[in-house]
């Protein structure tokens, strides 16, 4: 049996198996999602923007169809050796730990698809919000897409099995000491492998004492991808712009 006993974002996240499970995301969504929130923001069409734990890059590569100089930044090193093929003049990719601040500063700073939340210390956590305020122009927006923990908690899956590239996981979630905790479990070429997603299932109140912590100003909360206003009991995600 293959289990990983490293930081579980480090070890999931580097591997193949994470981009196999989670091939079929909806980019359709993704790319809409980018239309209104820069137009919200109304960056400049050749704004700076940080893609912040930009996985494969697949935000930021849109984002820079746009017009955008865009910086994706990511701590598995196999996404972003992934993500250089696509790098232009106006498109960069790097190795980048959120908890600590960038060598420039943006107009925004994206943390999206729940990219947060992902280490046990809440001063982990701190240092990410107070990285991203530092990452900010003196006009620069931070946006945190984030799960709704309330929405997603009453809407729980406990155990379910997808198959993709002929390939059978196991998935079983469930919430333990203020994480939502997804196990994943599937067999590849005769090896039986385990992984573990973690997330602080982080309310709107929990991020405004984040906020409050870092100096920072929470400016709108929306519920969805298309900035509709927050409810805590329907909304499936929590959108955050600060400053």
């Amino acid at each position: 049996m293959i289990k990983d006993n490293t930081t579980w974002y480090v070890s999931w996240f580097d591997t193949p198996f994470y981009h196999i499970l989670y091939k079929n995301r909806d980019d359709r969504e993704a790319q809409l999602f980018m239309d209104t929130l820069t137009n919200y923001l109304n960056i400049a069409e050749d704004g700076k923007i940080l893609d912040l734990a930009c996985g494969k890059g697949r935000h930021s590569i849109y984002l820079n169809s746009l017009g955008y100089h865009v910086v994706g930044a990511d701590l598995s090193e196999n996404s972003i050796d992934y993500a250089k093929q696509f790098e232009n003049e106006t498109l960069q990719f790097e190795v980048h730990d959120m908890r600590t601040t960038f060598k420039e500063t943006f107009d925004a700073v994206f943390n999206l698809f729940t990219s947060f939340g992902y280490f046990d210390e809440d001063e982990d956590n701190l240092k990410t919000i107070k990285a991203i305020k530092s990452d900010l122009n003196d006009y620069g927006i931070g946006v945190i897409d984030f799960m709704n923990p309330d929405y997603v908690i009453a809407n729980l899956v406990p155990e379910e099995t997808k198959v993709v590239d002929d390939i059978t996981f196991y998935l079983k979630r469930y919430v333990e000491n203020g994480h939502i905790i997804k196990d994943i479990s599937f067999n590849f070429e005769g090896k039986d492998y385990n992984y573990q997603e973690r997330v602080r299932a982080l309310t709107l109140k929990d991020f405004e004492a984040l906020f409050e912590a870092a100096d920072a100003h929470l400016i709108e909360v929306f519920g969805n991808y298309k900035l509709q206003k927050f409810d805590v009991n329907t909304s499936e995600r929590l959108v955050m712009l600060f400053k």
